[in-house]
């Protein structure tokens, strides 16, 4: 049991370390990174933790703590954060942010092979995007019941009169995801 416990902490030193590598570079795959580590981890948790750590640079920023990671064969190839405060433009979701640069950076407004993850149920605007940019797969953290665009107030992703369904996995890294939130609006009141 002993050996279990510090192989996992092992384990998370490694992962913080290949995060960081991974969202500084932004260039480096998950496999380079983690080729030699032997914890078995689920991609659409590791790719939520980066994510996450974008949740983190939004809330010490005071904006809602929602980040976002665009991934594209195993490479994350966008990530941002929510920025509305900062910017002062209503678009400025994390969602659209990266949905932007993913597509400035492959030449290509159809996303048909990205991953989108991002902490939050997305909203109406954002979810309107993800069908317009034809994205492949979308993968979210937490969810919103009163603003939700996905599975909580709307199913726009799901929405056969519309011309693309995106594939949805949500909960991933559910209370993490929510306690951030949670905690951004606790200290707000």
């Amino acid at each position: 049991m002993r050996y279990v416990k510090n192989l996992w902490t092992s384990a998370n030193a490694a992962l913080s370390a290949g995060i960081s590598a991974v969202l500084i570079t932004e260039n480096c795959t998950v496999l380079s990174v983690f080729q030699n580590l032997r914890v078995t981890m689920n991609s659409d948790e590791l790719f939520m933790q980066f994510a996450m750590k974008e949740a983190v640079s939004a809330f010490d920023k005071g904006e809602v703590p929602v980040g976002a990671v665009l991934v594209i064969d195993g490479q994350v190839i966008a990530s941002s954060h929510n920025n509305k405060e900062t910017t002062g433009d209503p678009t400025s979701h994390a969602e659209l942010l990266v949905v932007r640069e993913g597509s400035i950076k492959t030449g290509d407004w159809r996303l048909y092979e990205a991953t989108l993850y991002v902490t939050k149920e997305p909203c109406v605007m954002c979810a309107g995007a993800m069908i317009n940019a034809r994205l492949g797969r979308l993968v979210y953290g937490c969810r919103d019941d009163r603003f939700g665009a996905v599975n909580s107030c709307h199913q726009i992703l799901h929405d056969p009169g519309l011309n693309h369904q995106v594939r949805v996995v949500s909960g991933v890294l559910e209370e993490q995801c929510a306690g951030i939130l949670k905690k951004f609006f606790e200290m707000r009141r």
